[in-house]
């Protein structure tokens, strides 16, 4: 794209500059656009799964619902608590969102799609997305409110509780790929099962693993079963208790753009992201995107499954699971799967 500009008679900083700002257009708004469609769409998950109809009024199908609820928060008054902190009470929110937004650079649509094509993308994306969880804990404390407070805190001890087995896990993957690279690590999956299989995710060693980044990925966005940061039971809506009007709308975004993303991850990570799932020159036809597309649509699927069949864990369950069983097996996994590539790959 930069090529593109310079052949307008555009130096190459400006052609840079407009390039990049092209390129992060072509990725915000339609992940916007997409964070609408997908409320609508786990609306209509959970209503097929409990015999309702969901969403039908508002356009056709009630395809314009989201945007309609978007327009009523738009509208609505944004109350600041007379005891709050203002300026961190309304930056925490922003937090959320920008973070939300700033880990799809690194995220390759296909070979040479991506913004930022970098050599350590899978740690730029470990350490962005741990970012969010900031947002959730200065909405808590700012509010200067019991209930936001608490959900201020679980959300750390949450977000630490999953943090490690997540990057147990990605060690894992870095080291059957070879490298931190996003797009080599898609392209390591090619042929790795019996040259016919791409994916991480149909090897034996690699497959609980995929199994613990989903479960840890549901958790890390704080959702059903692991949504006890707005437990309404207990904590009437966690963090955003005391939060309207558009404050209360970015903290939604971020939250369904993070999902996006994790759908994103999942399939990128061990499913072939970019790539047909068999190595087959036909499906190569179908740009990558589209299969990167139909991976995400089908783990987004099971998140609304999910969300929709499963109940809450209590604390003490869910401190359990990070702790006793998924830090243990990802370390176990680790140094299986070091020694495995030590005894057929290096020789060992």
């Amino acid at each position: 794209m930069t090529a593109t500009f310079q052949g307008w008679g555009l130096n190459y900083d400006w052609s840079w500059f407009l390039a990049t700002i092209a390129g992060i257009l072509l990725i915000a708004l339609p992940l916007m656009l997409a964070v609408a469609m997908i409320i609508y769409a786990e609306r209509k998950i959970w209503a097929a799964m409990a015999l309702r109809r969901g969403p039908n009024v508002v356009g056709p199908f009630g395809l314009l619902q989201s945007f309609a609820d978007g327009l009523k928060v738009f509208l609505k008054e944004t109350i600041v608590p007379t005891s709050a902190n203002k300026g961190l009470f309304l930056l925490a929110p922003i937090i959320s969102f920008t973070v939300a937004l700033i880990v799809w650079a690194v995220v390759p649509f296909d070979v040479g799609v991506v913004l930022a094509d970098i050599n350590v993308g899978l740690l730029y994306i470990l350490a962005a997305s741990s970012l969010g969880v900031y947002g959730i804990i200065i909405a808590g404390w700012a509010s200067n409110s019991k209930y936001p407070f608490f959900s201020a805190l679980r959300a750390a001890a949450q977000m630490v509780s999953y943090e490690v087995s997540i990057g147990f896990v990605l060690i894992c993957v870095v080291l059957y790929a070879g490298t931190f690279n996003m797009t080599e690590i898609v392209l390591a999956q090619k042929g790795n099962i019996f040259g016919i299989l791409n994916g991480f995710g149909f090897n034996p060693l690699l497959f609980p693993m995929a199994v613990v980044f989903l479960i840890s990925s549901m958790a890390e966005t704080f959702r059903t079963p692991f949504d006890l940061t707005e437990a309404e039971s207990e904590l009437v809506a966690g963090f955003q208790t005391e939060y309207s009007s558009m404050s209360f709308a970015l903290f939604w975004l971020g939250e369904y753009g993070n999902v996006i993303l994790m759908t994103a991850l999942n399939a990128i990570l061990f499913w072939g992201g970019f790539l047909p799932p068999i190595d087959w020159a036909p499906l190569y036809y179908v740009p990558g995107i589209i299969w990167l597309f139909a991976k995400m649509m089908f783990f987004f699927f099971v998140f609304g499954w999910v969300r929709a069949t499963v109940p809450r864990y209590r604390y003490d369950q869910l401190m359990r699971l990070g702790w006793k069983i998924f830090l243990p097996l990802s370390l176990v996994f680790v140094f299986a799967i070091s020694l495995w590539l030590m005894l057929t790959r290096y020789g060992g």
